[in-house]
């Protein structure tokens, strides 16, 4: 098991490495399977050092519903946006900076919140308080800021707690 540890110090990122390069060759052989696996073994390997803290996911099936919830959201948003961009008038656009008090803690969980924000049109993640307490969000359309804000909090930043702290 040790021998394991040492060999693989990340294996969620070894698989995931070896995922994106079969993706990037999009082709199945012997050698860019190897190759994969060598990449997946290597980099992790090299760069474990400067991860001396890494994150625990504590439940990696809600990691999975949160990257699903996300990958809807983002198709839902293009459909809204290129509506909006396609049939209403610049004026009558409610841009909006909002912000979003956040109760998330570790770093990566709160990276994770600003990347999901940033991923999805309409909404770009601007600046994260000195403190580390709010996130501040530009919207292209946000009539009623107050939802938008309840709604980043129930839907994302809800289940990043539950994933990461």
């Amino acid at each position: 098991m040790r021998l394991l540890k040492r060999l693989f110090p990340h294996p969620l990122m070894t698989l995931l490495l070896f995922l994106v390069w079969q993706l990037l060759v999009n082709r199945l052989s012997l050698n860019s399977m190897l190759f994969g696996i060598l990449l997946g073994s290597v980099i992790p390997f090299l760069t474990g050092p400067y991860w001396p803290d890494r994150p625990v996911l504590r439940k990696p099936l809600k990691c999975a519903e949160y990257i699903l919830i996300a990958i809807f959201d983002i198709i839902v948003a293009n459909i809204v946006v290129a509506q909006l961009v396609l049939f209403r008038r610049n004026r009558d656009l409610r841009p909006a900076l909002i912000c979003v008090p956040l109760e998330l803690r570790t770093p990566e969980a709160i990276t994770a919140l600003a990347g999901t924000i940033t991923l999805t049109p309409g909404t770009v993640s601007c600046d994260l308080s000195a403190e580390g307490h709010s996130l501040l969000v530009h919207c292209l359309h946000a009539p009623d800021p107050d939802v938008v804000r309840d709604e980043i909090t129930e839907r994302y930043q809800r289940r990043l707690m539950e994933i990461f702290e």
